[in-house]
């Protein structure tokens, strides 16, 4: 009787989570699609990086302006003992003048040519954290279905496992069982319980990073997750990565970046001829009658050129062995990228195989077989021919076929969605719409056993 008030209790607990998750699935399913959308328009983090290349293209609009005018004004050959005087000396006078800083031909078009790249850079930066972040949430959200399948599975053997605490009690109340599988079955039941509280700890989990995601309260509930069919590729490895050199972000970025360096090689060598500055300047003068000189007092104008003298040879060749530094990093980056995108469509490729055989294994093999092995250990245990333990062991193992499946299909998802980041476009259209999940297993519950005939009256029969 302590061990039957202790279960009661045991399931008494269990209801609020159980009726929590009820509530839940009633919720409407989710919108991947949507999901998507909202992470892309509201992600602060992709705001950022639209911001950055915002900043770098009105760089790449001043980088090729030329420097402001400089203006002059000055009082020219002024006496010292009369400072403001100008008819005393025929060289004071009042003097206006202006110039402007021109560099080397060329120079301006290529340092726009490398802002530009650099401007555009940042733009496909941008469209790579987009793809980041459409993966993140779709990992997420197939991760979510996982754990939601999980939770229904595991909330359906926990009714199943209490009708097997029930009937192993009630063959041992009439002699024909053993306490021992009435507490083996309460003790599975105590695991699934277990399991169901981190599932759904695990839920919330997931829960708040999408949130985090989308840029939502942390608290926003998210309804379940709606089912789906396994979408098949069609293109073949080499297909994919010829799509992959075409429209991946960030090799378009690195490719920018190495066309920067390329422009930054031809500046620095453009560095060894000279920038120039023209000035032009006008004297007022005023004109002079003294006893030592007379000057009628002509205006005049000076008209003059100067340049640098590029004699700093070692500073110009390591700017020029800068540049080329910077194109091989950028190159041998984008090497090992396409590297990389080759190596993981493979990989990927095999992981979606392997994902997809293993569901297709599970529906068509491994499910029905479990479910057929259980069917008869049901019908041997309503007559005796097996034991409380065969059963309940049937049961588990359908029990974690199911949740393998789901996995499974989940994994497929997921390696999917990093495919898509991989090549850099989507492959499959992303579902919005809920297609009905494969039909759960049906298992012939156990019936009370009947009560044991006396061994008097059998050989009264007799």
């Amino acid at each position: 009787m302590k061990y039957l008030r202790t279960l009661a209790l045991l399931m008494l607990l269990s209801l609020p989570s159980a009726m929590a998750w009820s509530e839940e699935v009633k919720a409407p399913a989710e919108d991947l699609a949507s999901l998507v959308a909202t992470a892309v328009a509201n992600n602060p983090e992709l705001k950022s990086s639209q911001a950055r290349w915002q900043m770098f293209t009105n760089k790449a609009k001043q980088a090729s302006a030329l420097e402001d005018p400089m203006f002059m004004f000055k009082l020219q050959n002024m006496l010292a003992r009369e400072p403001f005087v100008f008819n005393k000396d025929p060289q004071s006078g009042k003097a206006i003048g202006i110039s402007q800083q021109i560099p080397f031909w060329g120079k301006r078009a290529i340092r726009q040519e490398v802002a530009q790249y650099e401007a555009e850079s940042y733009r496909w930066s941008i469209e790579e954290r987009r793809l980041e972040l459409t993966r993140m949430v779709k990992e997420t959200y197939y991760q979510l279905y996982s754990v939601d399948k999980s939770l229904e599975i595991v909330e359906k053997n926990l009714k199943i496992l209490a009708d097997f605490t029930t009937i192993a009690e009630s063959k041992y109340s009439v002699g024909q069982g053993v306490q021992q599988d009435i507490y083996k079955a309460g003790l599975e039941r105590s695991k699934m319980l277990d399991m169901q509280i981190t599932l759904q700890q695990q839920r919330r989990s997931l829960e708040a990073n999408l949130n985090y995601l989308l840029y939502r309260p942390g608290n926003t509930p998210v309804g379940r997750v709606a089912d789906f069919d396994l979408p098949k590729l069609e293109l073949s490895a080499q297909q994919l990565k010829e799509s992959a050199y075409e429209k991946r972000p960030q090799i378009k970025s690195l490719t920018n970046l190495v066309n920067k360096g390329k422009a930054s090689q031809r500046l620095a060598k453009k560095e060894y001829w000279p920038d120039f500055n023209l000035s032009f300047e006008y004297m007022f003068k005023e004109a002079v009658s003294t006893a030592m000189v007379s000057d009628p007092g002509f205006n005049m104008f000076t008209l003059g050129v100067t340049f640098n003298l590029p004699v700093q040879r070692e500073r110009r060749q390591a700017a020029v062995a800068e540049a080329s530094s910077e194109t091989n990093m950028s190159l041998e980056e984008l090497n090992a990228l396409k590297n990389g995108i080759g190596y993981s469509v493979n990989d990927l490729l095999a992981q979606l195989e392997r994902r997809r055989k293993l569901v297709e294994l599970y529906k068509g093999g491994i499910i029905p077989q479990a479910e057929q092995s259980l069917e008869s250990a049901v019908i041997s245990y309503r007559v005796n021919k097996v034991d409380f333990l065969t059963l309940l062991d049937g049961r588990m193992n359908l029990f974690n076929y199911e949740r393998e499946l789901y996995d499974s299909q989940a994994e497929y998802m997921m390696k999917l969605a990093q495919l898509e980041a991989t090549i850099g476009t989507e492959l499959v259209s992303t579902p919005s719409a809920q297609i009905p999940s494969p039909p759960a297993a049906k298992t012939e519950q156990p019936q009370p056993p009947a009560p044991a005939v006396p061994a008097s009256e059998q050989s009264q029969h007799k």
